[in-house]
């Protein structure tokens, strides 16, 4: 009975299941009249849905964001439901037909039977997925490529062209673009602009690399600008040989998509001898070059070449218009037609253009005009360079004669050199370009020139962040322009020789020397001058810059007008020949950063001897006697450190009694007015400098132990003073800024901007029992600022002196460090305060704190916030306990925290701050 009853049970499920499986069936097709319809307008819906949010991808796109990989999910698969969609409607009508008996029949049972199952299934898919095609947003912004912008300025119409070589960017079978046109036309500042967009419109790529090659390039310049952006910057890996680094680079960039910008080729660069991937289309990967030679071009095989065209009518004369400005161009009825034809001289040469149009921005009558015409219609030269040099020549044309000497002067200097401005003016003075023949008056006129030089677009101003000198540059085309003006047209200045940069390994042909007036072979490799060149008419020569070891007894002998001689940076050079007694006409002597040790007494010959340049000559021990008294005409000298960067450098080191000797040999000196001298060792030797009265650019103070008390303000009267450092005064316990007559014997002045306003580094160390620096209220232009191992300094700035700066500058305090860019405290154990309340440090960048506990807070709040740019180094204990004005502003500072500082680096940063030791 129980098997019976068992069979009997599962007989009647199968005959349950079988019929409701028949009526499922009978409802897919009963029901495929309702299905259809409501499957057709799902998909409306789902079209619908798919267009809005398409449309919201398509905008944010345009804005250079990138869609979120969930969207463009939802949009493929909601892509793929649409087209089975469409096919199942398409396909309803030829179902429909085939019913029968009311429509619960089909012709064809099973077929029917499977179609209404597609229908409704897709009917719920679509329903679903239209649900889930609702999004807060549709894109982000994406990640930037690791690209360093570079400053750009957009004068030049250069969209079509840009537009063209973007294309080739996105185009994977692009590998190498090469962009081709004259000098001048505006490579760079395109090569800039593509740059800078790799910055907001990455493409997929991991890097972007810029590397200036230029004419007299050499391999290992470039991998070490490629080298310094991937990660390899130390010493040791730049003495690594040509191989190695390329293998090096290789490496590193064979594993990321890059693009490598080459900017200004003039020959083919083997880019397996720099270590540079081939781009391929495998690899993605781009390189970038701009040319003047379409031939270069082919030899680096670029698979695209875009030409740089000069600017068309309408465009160049947009830009013309710009640099002359309306005032000029509305001056005189007639000038808008004569200007017209000035523009269509330049040929559309931006740089043509730009020049001459700032040229002619002052020029206000037809007749100016006229005779600009009449100017450039006479360059018709049958050369390319002749075709440009002349339109640039129009500008030189129009300079006064002493500054075209100066501008064919910089011409001297390698391309793309960054000329200290200061150095360059100096050069001229001691040239005899200046009507004045002294050296505070040509340095307003020098100044004079610089910037009527770079208004006229004919030198550039250099921004260096590493340091706060002023330099200028020569773009490569004026550059090119000078020197065919020099060797080529001037007939005074035919004698011009320059091999700078050119990687000499030897001095050149002494037939060169012959007729040369200026000459240059800085920046090269010669180590040996052996011969005894003849060079009558010589009066400049640059030698800075190489690897000089050894110069023959006789090379200067038959150099008897030489005026400037630049012997600066050969540290294996440890000294001088005696035969150098024999430039009777010298006036300017640059030894700095060499390595001598001692210096000749057959100096004492250069009795015309203007300039003497002894800064950072870390190795010399011995000036002889009565040789610095002896340069009756000296008006520049500079012997000690000179500031170059973010940290103090080690003094050359004379002893404390040759130190005084020398402070009494200047006194002497009636012309001196700049001065750089070694660390003043006494308030005796201070008060004796203070006598000179001469323009101090830095002073140091070191080792005063016989004072406690120092008077800063019987410092106010050193003119020009721009770094001020005071190291290891260990008894001095207060800068005090007192009012009357100071025991140095000098009147105080009570005039606020006087005091201390051109003073732009201060440093002080090892005076450890200093408690404030609250005299810093009167440095209203400081730039930087070091203060280490001072023990009992509890307070930078003390609110309960503030009286004391009321008294000095007749205001109740001025608000400090509004131009301070870099603030550095290190080891000050007792430090509690650096000011009473938050400051608004406009320009600050670094603030570095090494072991000063008791420092909780730093003058920062919201607002400091705001527009910060300023990186905090220090330990990461002291960063958990700083004090802020609320966990918000905290937040904001949070990604400006470098932690941890190297030990080693603090360490050998206090070592340089005079030796000291830890």
């Amino acid at each position: 009975m129980g098997n019976c009853f068992s069979v009997q049970f599962s007989f009647q499920n199968i005959l349950i299941r079988g019929w409701d499986s028949i009526v499922g069936q009978a409802n897919y097709v009963c029901k495929l009249k309702q299905t259809l319809p409501a499957l057709s307008a799902a998909l409306d819906e789902l079209k619908a849905r798919r267009n809005d949010v398409q449309r919201k991808v398509d905008l944010d796109e345009q804005r250079q964001l990138k869609r979120l990989d969930e969207v463009q999910l939802w949009l493929s698969k909601a892509e793929t439901m649409i087209t089975e969609a469409e096919k199942l409607i398409a396909d309803g009508p030829q179902q429909i037909n085939n019913l029968c008996l009311g429509g619960c029949l089909s012709k064809n049972c099973l077929f029917t039977y499977k179609f209404g199952k597609r229908v409704a299934k897709m009917f719920q898919d679509i329903k679903d997925h239209t649900g889930k095609g609702i999004f807060n947003k549709v894109a982000e912004t994406q990640p930037a490529a690791s690209v360093v912008v570079r400053p750009e300025e957009r004068p030049v119409a250069l969209e079509s062209t840009m537009d063209k070589v973007w294309s080739c960017i996105v185009d994977k079978e692009v590998g190498i673009i090469g962009l081709y046109g004259i000098g001048g036309v505006g490579k760079t500042t395109l090569l800039t602009q593509i740059n800078n967009k790799f910055s907001t419109t990455p493409e997929g790529f991991d890097i972007v690399i810029w590397a200036l090659v230029s004419k007299d390039y050499n391999v290992g310049m470039i991998q070490d600008s490629i080298g310094g952006k991937i990660g390899f910057s130390d010493e040791s890996w730049k003495n690594r040989s040509i191989e190695q680094k390329a293998e090096d680079i290789f490496g590193v960039l064979g594993n990321k998509k890059f693009v490598v910008l080459l900017d200004d080729l003039w020959e083919r660069v083997d880019l397996n001898k720099v270590g540079i991937p081939k781009p391929s289309q495998e690899n993605g990967s781009k390189l970038i070059l701009t040319t003047r030679s379409l031939e270069v071009c082919g030899e680096m095989e670029a698979r695209k070449k875009i030409k740089v065209e000069c600017l068309k009518p309408e465009e160049a004369w947009k830009l013309f218009q710009d640099k002359v400005g309306d005032e000029t161009l509305n001056s005189h009825p007639d000038i808008p037609k004569l200007a017209q034809q000035v523009a269509k001289e330049c040929c559309g040469l931006p740089l043509a253009l730009i020049t001459i149009g700032r040229a002619m921005t002052c020029k206000t009558t037809p007749g100016e005009w006229n005779y600009a015409i009449k100017k450039l219609k006479r360059s018709i030269l049958p050369k390319m360079e002749n075709e440009v040099y002349p339109l640039l020549k129009f500008s030189y044309d129009y300079l006064p004669p002493t500054m075209k000497c100066c501008l064919l002067y910089c011409s001297l200097y390698p391309e793309d050199y960054h000329i200290p401005i200061k150095t360059l003016v100096e050069y001229w003075f001691c040239e005899g370009l200046f009507e004045s023949d002294k050296i505070s008056e040509a340095q307003m006129e020098g100044d004079h020139i610089i910037n009527s030089l770079l208004r006229a677009s004919l030198l550039e101003r250099v921004e260096e962040s590493s340091n706060r000198k002023e330099y200028v540059k020569m773009h490569d085309v004026i550059r090119d322009m000078g020197l065919w003006i020099a060797c080529e047209l001037e007939e005074k200045e035919k004698s011009f020789f320059v091999k700078a940069g050119a990687q000499l390994l030897e001095e050149p042909d002494l037939k060169a020397w012959e007729g040369a007036k200026r000459m240059s072979v800085m920046k090269n490799q010669i180590k040996v001058l052996r011969g005894t060149p003849k060079c009558p008419s010589l009066r400049t020569l640059f030698l800075s810059q190489n690897k000089l070891q050894v110069i023959n007894d006789g090379f200067f002998q038959f150099m008897p007008h030489l005026t400037v001689l630049d012997l600066s940076f050969n540290i294996d050079l440890k000294a001088l020949p005696k035969g150098i007694s024999q430039l009777i006409s010298l006036e300017c002597l640059d030894l700095s950063r060499t390595g001598i040790k001692e210096l000749p007494m057959e100096l004492k010959s250069l009795t015309k001897l203007k300039m003497l340049d002894l800064s950072n000559m870390q190795h010399l021990r011995r000036i002889p006697q009565n040789l610095i008294s002896s340069f009756s005409k000296l008006q520049i000298f500079r012997l000690g450190y000179l500031a170059t960067g973010s940290y103090p450098e080690e003094d050359n080191v004379l002893d404390r009694d040759d130190n005084e000797q020398l402070i009494e040999e200047l006194k002497s000196l009636q012309h001196l007015n700049i001065l750089r001298i070694p660390p003043i060792q006494s308030m005796s030797a201070l008060q004796r400098f203070l006598s000179l009265r001469c323009c101090t650019e830095a002073l140091n103070l070191w080792s005063f132990w016989e004072t406690n008390v120092f008077n800063v303000l019987c410092l106010e009267n050193v003119e020009g003073l721009e770094r001020l450092d005071i190291m290891g005064c260990e008894n001095m316990e207060e800068m005090k800024m007192g009012t009357g007559r100071q025991h140095s014997g000098v009147s105080v002045i009570t005039d606020y901007t006087s005091r201390f306003h051109t003073l732009r580094e201060v440093r002080i160390s090892s005076c450890y029992k200093l408690k404030d620096v609250t005299w810093l209220f009167l440095a209203p232009n400081l730039r930087s600022l070091w203060i280490t191992r001072c023990a009992k300094m509890e307070e930078m700035l003390s609110e309960g002196r503030l009286g004391e700066v009321a008294n000095v500058v007749g205001i109740p305090y001025p608000t400090p460090f509004l131009k301070l860019e870099t603030l550095f405290f290190i080891d000050l154990p007792e430090l509690k305060s650096m000011y009473w309340d938050a400051l608004p440090l406009p320009c600050l960048k670094r603030i570095c704190i090494d072991d000063c506990p008791k420092l909780k807070k730093l003058p920062l709040n919201s607002d400091s916030a705001k527009e910060n740019h300023i990186t905090i180094e220090g330990s990461q204990d002291w960063w958990e306990q700083l004090e802020w004005e609320n966990e918000a502003t905290r937040n904001a500072f949070m990604p400006s925290f470098q932690p941890d500082i190297p030990r080693r680096r603090i360490m050998g940063t206090l070592r340089k701050l005079k030796n000291l030791e830890i």
